[in-house]
């Protein structure tokens, strides 16, 4: 069991139809088909499999003589014989180059019976006569030449795969192309990146003026922001706006097990882009091949860097009326190598930030319009309580909300499904198969009004919008705070305040149970590097001071020991500093329980009979007992 808090949402983490994926699937329905066709044909003209039996002329002769013989076809040689009695067939051959009536005639019967019998003459001499002897021998030979004509074909076909192994995999997006197209309305929010990409959209569509005045536009721009923040939309958007073709594929789609693909590929890639310039090249995940260089593997040569090198040259050679522009995005610029970054490649930096709550609004408005909304929805509100998520969490919110709705058979998405959804997305689903014994429940109650309380007492800290000890995702339960407003900065004294909230739970457990259980592990771990934080990035301890020591440490991207850059006596001070935060924020949290341990009391009593607290009534219980509710002019919302 594994309890937790959860403060606002943290940064965190990002399709297409390939033309090989049905390639064996395809070549054998084709084949398939063939032999079936090839088998119907052979059939057509192939013999019914009837057996009909072969008489002698002389018998033949005997039954015209006695009038049995109904008809008689003749055929070149051959005689088809049809018998009054059943209508039965036979046949049988004559002598060649005679006719039947003087064959007839020699085997003695008379004219009269030759007159009474019905003769059909067949001419088939010429192209039928030849055609039809042949056929049953030249089909069977014709579908073995075709047979080895479509295996050679096959292995022909993969021999070109082979050859073209190194040409670009890019996928393109026509700009005519409606049902695909993106433009910058169907991107809410990123205003500042809006504008900087709007100069981009400008180049693509008139050059001619940026060019007749000297002005150069720049060749790559870089798309930074945590993950979910829409650097890949925002480039299809540019595409969508110029109306140019797009290229688009993945860093790691240029890096095979062979040398020299990866820059075969850049080439083709930026070849085929200048076919159709104006375009747009955009590499997703440029981390993956821009890498700083000399990280020691495979020397100077390896696939990686050779990919890399190419890049850089074919950037380096573009000349002003190119019209070309490569976008890349990747969450992770502080690898990337310097030449890649430098003027004159990508020198354009865009960052995307996280949405702010008027962004959150806008960016719900527009996941919204398939959506059917019942008339009580607030995306206000929603966006409020949602600070910290990205725009493909918002995206995943709404689209589980309206999961939840059509699970429950109703035709609209209502507020409670949002606001359920919200917990989803941050948290997970409900375990409610994760059943709790009493004393457990009991255990997790007195952890989260632990928590609760703590923050609903301390000037700097949140205020709780919800309370619950129903597991979700890996904690057994939660206590659900946000800010009132925005804020971009944080003080210290906030960063104690929930140090001292997060410690909550573990001085409830102590304080009521007199033991500890392994429920307060996550909180610890969170208070623990807050509080190391502090000290060694921020400059906010009075010991150590306004020194950054972040780099304590560890292993560098490239495997390698990075030693401390500060002495033992110091590394000692910095773990005295955060021990004395911790002692600091226990001693708080102890205050507040003890000073408020009937408020305390209540809000776990009430947990452990309805399970979960909602702001309104978890409020109610803060009055009654005398706790002032934080507003937005209270001291929680005092910056720096």
């Amino acid at each position: 069991m594994d309890f937790n808090f959860l403060n606002k949402k943290a940064e965190g983490g990002k399709g297409k139809k390939e033309k090989n994926g049905n390639s064996f699937s395809g070549s054998l329905v084709g084949t398939v088909f063939i032999f079936m066709l090839i088998t119907a044909v052979y059939l057509a003209f192939s013999p019914d499999g009837k057996v009909t039996p072969a008489i002698p002329i002389s018998d033949l002769a005997k039954s015209v003589s006695l009038g049995v013989v109904k008809k008689i076809i003749v055929s070149g040689d051959k005689l088809t014989i049809t018998y009054i009695k059943d209508e039965e067939i036979k046949t049988s051959k004559k002598e060649v180059g005679s006719s039947l009536s003087q064959t007839l005639f020699n085997y003695g019967v008379n004219s009269e019976a030759i007159a009474k019998t019905e003769i059909e003459i067949k001419d088939e001499s010429g192209f039928v006569f030849l055609l039809l002897n042949i056929l049953p021998f030249l089909i069977p030979v014709l579908f073995i030449l075709f047979f080895f004509w479509y295996l050679s074909r096959q292995v022909k076909g993969a021999g070109m795969q082979a050859l073209t192994f190194g040409q670009s995999k890019a996928r393109i997006t026509d700009p005519n192309d409606k049902n695909n197209r993106v433009t910058f309305k169907d991107v809410a929010g990123c205003k500042e990146a809006k504008e900087e990409l709007k100069e981009i959209v400008d180049f693509l569509k008139s050059p001619k003026k940026f060019l007749d005045i000297g002005a150069r536009i720049p060749k790559g721009v870089i798309l930074t922001g945590a993950p979910g923040t829409g650097k890949t939309l925002l480039a299809r958007a540019v595409a969508g706006e110029a109306g140019v073709p797009f290229f688009h594929l993945s860093g790691s789609e240029f890096v095979e097990m062979f040398v020299g693909v990866g820059a075969s590929r850049v080439r083709d890639l930026f070849k085929m882009a200048k076919k159709a310039a104006p375009a747009i090249i955009f590499v997703d995940e440029i981390d993956a091949i821009g890498r700083t260089r000399g990280g020691g593997f495979g020397g100077g040569n390896d696939e990686r860097e050779q990919t890399l090198n190419q890049i850089l040259v074919e950037m380096d050679g573009f000349e002003p009326n190119d019209k070309v522009i490569v976008m890349a995005a990747t969450n992770r610029p502080d690898v990337l190598d310097p030449a890649l970054v430098r003027p004159g490649r990508f020198d354009r930096k865009v960052l995307l930030d996280l949405p702010d709550r008027a962004d959150r609004e806008a960016i719900l408005e527009i996941h919204a319009i398939k959506k059917p909304l019942a008339e009580d929805v607030n995306l206000k509100l929603i966006a409020e309580r949602t600070p910290g998520f990205s725009g493909a969490d918002l995206y995943s919110l709404m689209n589980e909300g309206a999961i939840l709705a059509a699970r429950e058979n109703r035709k609209k998405v209502f507020q409670f499904d949002l606001i359920r959804a919200i917990e989803k997305v941050m948290l997970g689903p409900e375990r409610k198969s994760h059943l709790l014994s009493k004393k457990e429940k009991e255990i997790t109650a007195y952890h989260e009004a632990g928590h609760a309380i703590v923050a609903s007492v301390l000037p700097y800290a949140d205020p709780v919008h919800k309370v619950s000890i129903i597991a979700r995702g890996n904690a057994g339960g939660y206590t659900l705070k946000l800010p009132l407003e925005e804020r971009r900065l944080q003080s210290k004294k906030e960063f104690i305040d929930d140090i001292a909230m997060a410690l909550g739970g573990y001085v409830a457990e102590k304080m009521i149970f007199l033991d500890i259980t392994t429920g307060p592990s996550s909180d610890l771990q969170m208070a623990t590097n807050l509080a190391r934080a502090m000290v060694t990035r921020w400059g906010m301890s009075d010991v150590i001071g306004p020194v950054a020591l972040a780099g304590s440490g560890g292993r560098s991207q490239f495997g390698e020991i990075i030693e401390r850059e500060f002495s033992e006596d110091i590394a000692m001070k910095i773990d005295s500093e955060v021990a004395r935060i911790i002692n600091d924020g226990l001693k708080s949290a102890e205050q507040v329980l003890n000073d408020h341990k009937k408020a305390f009391t209540a809000i776990a009593t009430k947990l452990i009979e309805v399970e979960t607290l909602e702001q309104e009534e978890y409020e109610k219980i803060l009055s009654s007992h005398g706790i002032a509710l934080k507003k937005k002019d209270s001291p929680a919302t005092a910056m720096l």
